[in-house]
C-alpha cells in the first residue's frame, strides 16, 4: 500500500506542475495534495508543520493567481472597470469551452471594461495587455512553487531511500 502511495505522491507532483499551465487544476495545490499522499506511507511521516506552511504557500498562490491579473491591469493604466472585466473575463475564460480562453478571456474582458468606461482604444489595450502580463507572471509564480515542491519531493524520498528500498 505505501508503494502505490508513493506512486499517487508522485503523480500528484508531477500533475501539480502541469496544473501551473492549466487552468483546471490548481498547481500548487496539486503538488500539495502529493506531500499529503506521501505523509500517510510508513516510510515517510512528514511533520505537521512543513504540511500546514506548504499548504498556506499553495493556497496563497492559488488566490494570487486569481488577483495577480487584475494588478497588472492596473498596473498598465486600467480603470476599476478593466479590474472587474478582468476578473470576470478570467471566470467566463475559465468555463468557456474554447482553447485559449484563460488566456483570451482576461484580455478581452480588460478591454471590453476599458472601452465601457469610454477609455480610448490605446489605453484600453494597454490595459488589456497589463492583463495577460498579469496572467503570465501567476503561471509563472505557480510553476515556480509547483518546481520548489517537486525539488522538496525528491529531497524528502532521496533522505529515506534506505528505507523505501528495503
Amino acid at each position: 500500500m505505501d508503494i502505490i502511495l508513493i506512486i499517487i505522491a508522485i503523480l500528484l507532483i508531477l500533475l501539480g506542475i502541469i496544473g501551473s499551465f492549466l487552468p483546471v487544476l490548481p498547481g500548487p495545490i496539486t503538488s500539495w495534495l502529493g506531500f499529503l499522499a506521501m505523509h500517510f506511507t510508513d516510510y515517510v511521516t512528514l511533520s505537521t508543520s512543513f504540511l500546514i506552511i506548504t499548504f498556506a504557500i499553495a493556497t496563497f498562490i492559488w488566490i494570487l493567481d486569481y488577483i495577480i491579473p487584475a494588478i497588472g491591469t492596473k498596473r498598465f493604466g486600467g480603470t476599476k472597470y478593466g479590474m472587474i472585466g478582468t476578473t470576470i473575463g478570467l471566470i467566463i475564460g475559465l468555463i468557456a469551452p474554447i482553447p485559449g480562453g484563460i488566456i483570451i478571456g482576461p484580455f478581452l474582458g480588460a478591454l471590453i471594461g476599458e472601452l465601457l468606461n469610454k477609455s480610448d482604444t490605446k489605453t484600453a489595450t494597454k490595459a488589456a495587455f497589463g492583463s495577460f502580463i498579469g496572467f503570465l507572471a501567476s503561471t509563472f509564480i505557480k510553476f515556480v512553487t509547483a518546481v520548489i515542491y517537486l525539488g522538496l519531493f525528491i529531497g524528502i524520498l532521496w533522505d529515506h531511500r534506505h528505507i523505501i528500498l528495503k
